[in-house]
C-alpha cells in the first residue's frame, strides 16, 4: 500500500490528524523522541495520582504511577485493580504519557491502576521491562501493598508495546502460578516479532507507526537482529509464538484496519477463542495505529475508546 492508497483508505475524520504527526528516524532520533512530553491534562477531582517506588525486576528502584478513584472514605473498601503498561515500541514512553487514559479508566471502572515506569530497550532489552511489570503485578497483591486492591478482581492491560507486555504478563502469571487474573485488555498489541502478516507489509506511511519503525523496535527490544537467533526467542518476548493459550483470562482486543498489527491482533484473538477463552475483538475501519490518541474528538476515536473502557468496566465489576 503506497502513501496515497493509505490516505485514501483513512476514515474522513482521521485524515486531518495526520498533519499533527511528525516522521521519526529510528534509532537516530530515539533520545529526541523520549524528550517529548504529552500536553497537560485537566485535573479530575474524582481520581488522585500518586507515585511510589518499589524494588524492580533486577532489584533496582522502580517508579510506579498509581491512579486511585475517590469513591469512599471507608478504609475497608477494596477496589478492582489494573496493571497498566504504557506503549512506545518497548523503546519509548512513560506512565505520564497515558495519564489521561488511566484517569478515565480509573474513574469509569472504579479501579485502582498501577503503571510501572519499566526499563526500556535498547539500554535494557528483554526481559527487563517484562520482569519490572511482573514485579509490579505481584506487588499489587502482596499483603504489604498499601493499596486496597481486590486480589480476585485483578486485570492487566496496555496499548501497542504495552499491550504486548500485558499479553506476556498473562502468560507469565499463568506459567509461574502468579497473581490470578480476571481480564486482559490488549489494545492493538505488539506481539509478533516475525512481521510476516499481510498487514505488517502494508503500512509504510512515515507519519504513523509502520513496518520500518516496527522492525527496528523489535531489534532493539530483542537485543539484536531476530533473524540471527529466531530459534531462541520465547513467547514471553513475542506472545504470538505461544503454543498453548489455555488457562488465560478473558480478553478484549482492538485494532485499527490500517494498523500494521491488525492481522496479528486478529490471529491472537482467534486463537484465544479457539482455546475457549472468552474473547471480544473490535476492528475499527479506516484507522491507523493509536489514532484515538491523536484525534480524540473524532467520532471513530470516541467510539473505539468508549468500547474498550466499557469492556474494562464489565470485566472488573460484573
Amino acid at each position: 500500500m503506497n502513501n496515497e492508497q493509505f490516505e485514501h483508505a483513512l476514515h474522513p475524520e482521521l485524515k486531518a490528524s495526520l498533519g499533527l504527526l511528525q516522521p521519526l528516524q529510528l534509532p537516530e532520533q530515539l533520545e529526541q523522541a523520549r524528550q517529548l512530553r504529552p500536553p497537560a491534562m485537566e485535573p479530575n477531582e474524582r481520581v488522585t495520582i500518586q507515585e511510589y517506588y518499589i524494588v524492580g525486576g533486577s532489584h533496582q528502584s522502580l517508579r510506579i504511577r498509581i491512579y486511585v478513584p475517590v469513591r469512599s472514605t471507608d478504609s475497608e473498601t477494596t477496589l478492582p485493580g489494573l496493571l497498566w503498561t504504557h506503549g512506545g515500541g518497548y523503546i519509548l514512553g512513560t506512565p505520564e504519557g497515558e495519564d489521561r487514559l488511566c484517569v478515565d479508566m480509573a474513574d469509569t471502572a472504579g479501579c485502582i491502576i498501577v503503571s510501572p515506569d519499566y526499563r526500556l530497550a535498547p539500554e535494557h532489552p528483554y526481559p527487563a521491562g517484562l520482569e519490572d511489570a511482573y514485579t509490579a503485578l505481584c506487588w499489587m497483591v502482596d499483603p504489604a501493598c498499601p493499596l486496597p486492591i481486590r486480589a480476585d478482581r485483578l486485570a492487566v492491560g496496555g496499548a501497542s508495546a504495552g499491550g504486548g507486555l500485558a499479553a506476556a504478563l498473562a502468560l507469565l502469571a499463568r506459567d509461574r502460578r502468579g497473581p490470578k487474573l480476571c481480564f486482559q485488555l490488549l489494545l492493538y498489541p505488539m506481539i509478533d516479532y516475525r512481521n510476516d502478516t499481510a498487514s505488517s507489509h502494508e503500512i509504510h506511511h512515515p507519519l504513523v507507526w509502520n513496518r520500518e519503525y516496527n522492525l527496528i523496535a523489535w531489534k532493539l527490544y530483542l537485543g539484536n537482529d531476530p533473524a540471527n537467533h529466531a530459534e531462541s526467542i520465547t513467547y514471553y518476548e513475542s506472545p504470538s509464538l505461544a503454543p498453548d493459550l489455555t488457562g488465560l483470562p478473558p480478553a478484549y482486543l482492538c485494532v485499527g484496519q490500517l494498523d500494521p498489527f491488525r492481522d496479528e491482533t486478529i490471529q491472537y484473538a482467534t486463537r484465544l477463542a479457539q482455546s475457549s477463552i472468552a474473547t471480544e475483538l473490535h476492528v475499527q475501519p479506516g484507522a491507523y495505529h493509536g489514532f484515538e490518541n491523536v484525534a480524540p474528538t473524532a467520532t471513530p476515536s470516541q467510539r473505539f475508546r468508549n468500547a474498550y473502557i466499557q469492556a474494562l468496566v464489565r470485566a472488573l465489576n460484573e
